[in-house]
């Protein structure tokens, strides 16, 4: 077990680099325990899934016209119309009872199954109709000819049987929902949902939403992180404030009943922030501070089984920390991909990026004309630069910066 350092009043004797935290939180990253349910979207299969049917299970009309035999209609052009008599008919759901003869047809619907006897469905368009009132009588003549096979539904067209449909670990979209019930599948094994609490403390902050007034704050990151946790599947529960008193913080993680909890604020090196040495004497500190900016007073640790996130009470830190860290855990736990929830592009750099060698700098940028333009390096409390920005770009801790030209992977929030 690390040795706890306090650092406060005192500052980061030393700081974990970004891969080396992300490397301790990998070994440590399991998904939740797997539950059986119905379908439901946005959840994320343990297994994949192979269809125990075919689909369709018939052959079916693909178009509305006549169910015929299609080597009967060869030679049928509006010059030479082919004569067939017309001897019944079949809908979706209920079939023609009886065999397609020589000669003749049965009237069809899209999706209906194709009569015995029938290879082929003549389009109602390529037809000329005659006589009797009924649906299933008179007599119906070809305009062109149909091949055999033409207008037809195969059986297993769709899906066949024993054909996986699914891959596991896939995150269940509506079309997958609409899958599972066209094959008969009504119970799944999905990866459970990680319960994520959140702890904000701060006794500056008002409320969320609340209107500041004096020399108090609105809690901006409580509601931020829900967001975030919501989009990365896990479940959220109840929040919780709590004071800027080292009792309370530590009772807090103790009393907590989650598989993560999310601390907003108390990690860094002011004497009221109390977060790391609670963890550190309730389980074990595995990483406090690291070489990024902003977010550098990040830490996390194990209690109790229970994965606890230090994150900083300054927003623009808040978030960098859950974008790198918290929330590709919690992603993890719910069985999704570890990596980001954005998408990427790689652009040229507008005007210099500057960073500093040892350290990794998520710089929020605007994207304009294809050209990539910093906002902000610093300014961890500036929630605005997040808001006004397109994007973020993280500079390599190896790297002084991006030179104007210099090709950046800009991910981009929306």
């Amino acid at each position: 077990m690390t040795p706890f350092f306090d650092v406060r009043m005192k500052g980061f004797r030393d700081r974990k680099t970004v891969v080396e935290v992300v490397e301790l939180l990998q070994v440590r990253s399991r998904p939740v325990e797997s539950e059986f349910i119905r379908p439901a979207a946005g959840r994320v299969l343990v297994e994949f899934i192979e269809s125990p049917v075919n689909v369709p299970a018939f052959a079916r009309a693909a178009m509305d016209g006549y169910a015929v035999r299609g080597e009967d209609t060869f030679g049928a052009d509006p010059n030479n119309p082919v004569p067939l008599a017309v001897i019944g008919s079949a809908l979706p759901g209920v079939a023609f009872d009886g065999t397609v003869g020589a000669g003749q047809a049965v009237r069809i619907m899209t999706g209906a199954p194709l009569p015995a006897g029938a290879d082929a469905v003549l389009p109602v368009e390529l037809t000329v109709s005659f006589g009797a009132g009924s649906v299933s009588d008179g007599s119906v003549s070809a305009t062109e000819a149909v091949p055999p096979g033409r207008h037809v539904g195969r059986i297993g067209e769709d899906v066949r049987e024993g054909q996986e449909v699914l891959p596991d670990h896939r995150v269940l979209r509506p079309q997958d929902i609409g899958m599972l019930s066209a094959i008969g599948v009504d119970e799944v094994e999905v990866v459970g949902i990680p319960k994520v609490a959140i702890l904000t403390t701060g006794n500056e902050l008002l409320p969320p939403f609340s209107t500041p007034v004096g020399y108090h704050i609105t809690d901006a990151n409580t509601p931020m992180l829900e967001a975030l946790v919501t989009r990365d599947g896990g479940q959220i529960l109840p929040s919780e404030r709590v004071e800027d008193q080292y009792e309370a913080v530590r009772d807090a993680i103790k009393n907590c009943d989650a598989d993560v909890i999310l601390i907003s604020g108390g990690s860094s090196v002011g004497a009221e922030d109390h977060a790391p040495r609670a963890v550190a004497e309730l389980g074990e500190l595995l990483a406090h501070g690291v070489a990024l900016r902003p977010a550098s007073p990040t830490g996390f640790g194990v209690v109790d089984g229970k994965f606890v996130f230090l994150l900083p009470g300054n927003p623009v830190s808040c978030l960098c920390a859950y974008d790198l860290f918290a929330g590709p855990f919690i992603r993890n736990l719910g069985g999704r991909n570890w990596d980001m929830p954005y998408r990427t592009v790689e652009l040229p750099a507008k005007s210099k990026i500057v960073s500093a060698v040892g350290r990794v700098d998520y710089v929020r940028v605007k994207v304009a004309k294809r050209l990539v333009e910093p906002l902000a390096v610093s300014g961890a409390s500036i929630l605005s630069t997040a808001v006004f920005a397109d994007g973020f770009v993280l500079i390599d801790q190896d790297s002084e910066g991006v030179p104007p030209g210099g090709m950046v992977t800009v991910y981009l929030y929306d």
